[in-house]
């Protein structure tokens, strides 16, 4: 398995030098394997009652050749990635009433998604590092959950510094915690005043894009711009699928709360081989991919603050991939159309293409008082808590369920543990854990950037600092 860029100017690349990318290579675009493997329905019915972890097994060694890591010691790094989950199973299927299906994915180390396909990349990157004596510094802007989930895949780690962003009071304080309190010396976060997501992504696009800083200091990411993370999260989809069809032939609407895009291109990337699933992006008032479902307007407004934090996201850097795969890897398209929005900030997605993303997805979006409307319906239809992002999930199951005769299963993104000040606010009682617990009275450790300094700067600095001083540390 190789690996190119969506706007066609890279190729050939390993999966070693895709894990090690820094998501937007040269040429603009974002990495994708050259050929998505297709499974036949044999396959599916071989593979409908296998557990989470045997599931990725079978997965995962599609998009890796032997070559680069064998077979044995592959099941060994996915086992050692699950080994931390709380429950045995790693994911399970809550099925509630009104055939509710909510696929829970939140059961890692910091109660979010991300967790699955974080604790899997973390362990590539020692495999690799380990071999190659190398050392890298990782770079990540955070929504809300991407941030801790990526610093627990590395922290400790001998050959990796990871430097996360966050947008300090947009996120909860849990969220923030789970980053600022983890002292380990090759952790380093940083906290935007008056920030967005999006405004930290600019920063960090900046540096990505200045390709001999980017070589001289080694970087690299491990949000959803990381091949890989979209690669493990291919499996979830799968296993959600089996969860609930009926047979391995019946189409099931797969519903993902949606931000960046990376969760959903993974779900389009088990569509393209062969799982028979619709796509349902569920999106807060932060609509842009909504927009772009129903009209195919990819045009930039102003992020809005909600209830569900980690999609507010005006900016779905990961829809380039799904461009190029429902244009049948159309790069001049790609490259045409993301060479118009970075010199306009939109464009216009043409009717042929839109009528065949139209074919694979459709779009749902919930407001705040919509979000807490459904989490109460869900408790107090169920008593069980759900996370707002979920939440838009479900608000979706339940508005088309009179119209869809179809399974369904929403994916839900975090626990409802992160976010106490949603459940409040929907006039429920927050449930919380020792380790949630024990945050509030652990020292913290981050850098403040403060409104109108110069945060590319400084993060420039930083990075440097970390190149010299690991240098010296192997001289």
């Amino acid at each position: 398995m190789k690996y190119t860029s969506t706007c066609g100017g890279v190729s050939n690349l390993t999966f070693e030098q895709a894990l090690f990318s820094t998501g937007f290579v040269k040429d603009g675009g974002l990495l994708m394997p050259e050929s998505v493997p297709v499974v036949s329905q044999d396959t599916l019915k071989e593979w409908k009652d296998l557990s989470y972890p045997e599931l990725c097994k079978r997965i995962v060694p599609l998009f890796i050749s032997e070559q680069e890591i064998p077979r044995n010691d592959l099941n060994a790094l996915l086992d050692r990635a699950f080994s931390k989950f709380s429950i045995a199973e790693v994911v399970k299927v809550a099925r509630l009433k009104d055939d509710l299906n909510i696929a829970e994915l939140w059961h890692g180390k910091t109660l979010a998604f991300k967790d699955l396909a974080l604790s899997c990349v973390g362990q590539f990157l020692e495999y690799f590092l380990k071999k190659r004596k190398k050392n890298v510094t990782a770079i990540v802007a955070t929504s809300g959950d991407t941030g801790s989930a990526a610093i627990e895949s590395v922290r400790g780690l001998e050959w990796i510094d990871i430097v996360v962003l966050l947008p300090q009071g947009r996120i909860t304080k849990i969220q923030e915690l789970m980053m600022t309190t983890v002292l380990d010396d090759n952790v380093h976060v940083m906290a935007g005043e008056n920030s967005t997501s999006d405004d930290l992504d600019v920063v960090v696009n900046k540096l990505y894009m200045d390709q001999e800083f980017k070589e001289h200091n080694r970087l690299m990411t491990i949000n959803s711009i990381n091949w890989a993370r979209v690669m493990v999260q291919v499996a979830h989809f799968f296993f959600s699928y089996f969860q609930v069809c009926e047979s391995c032939d019946q189409t099931v609407d797969i519903i993902v709360p949606t931000g960046g895009c990376g969760n959903v291109t993974a779900g389009c990337v088990a569509k393209f081989m062969g799982l028979p699933i619709k796509l349902v992006c569920a999106v807060n008032s932060n609509d842009i991919v909504h927009r772009i479902i129903q009209n195919g307007d990819y045009s930039l407004t102003e992020v809005v603050h909600t209830w569900a934090s980690a999609m507010d996201i005006q900016i779905p850097y990961n829809f380039q991939r799904i461009l190029w795969l429902t244009s049948g890897k159309d790069t001049e398209l790609v490259s045409k159309l993301m060479k118009q929005y970075d010199d306009t900030g939109k464009f216009v997605i043409p009717d042929d293409l839109l009528k065949q993303l139209q074919s694979i997805f459709s779009s749902y979006s919930l407001d705040d008082d919509g979000i807490l409307k459904i989490m109460q319906k869900c408790w107090h239809d169920n008593e069980y808590l759900l996370c707002p992002h979920t939440a838009v999930a479900a608000g979706c199951h339940y508005e088309r369920k009179s119209e869809q005769s179809r399974p369904s299963a929403c994916i839900a993104t975090a626990s409802p543990v992160k976010f106490p000040e949603a459940v409040l606010k929907a006039g429920l009682t927050p449930q919380t854990t020792p380790q949630v617990e024990a945050l509030e009275s652990m020292q913290t450790k981050y850098i403040l950037l403060r409104e109108g300094d110069d945060w590319e700067k400084i993060l420039r600095e930083k990075i440097k600092s970390l190149t010299s001083a690991a240098q010296k540390s192997k001289e």
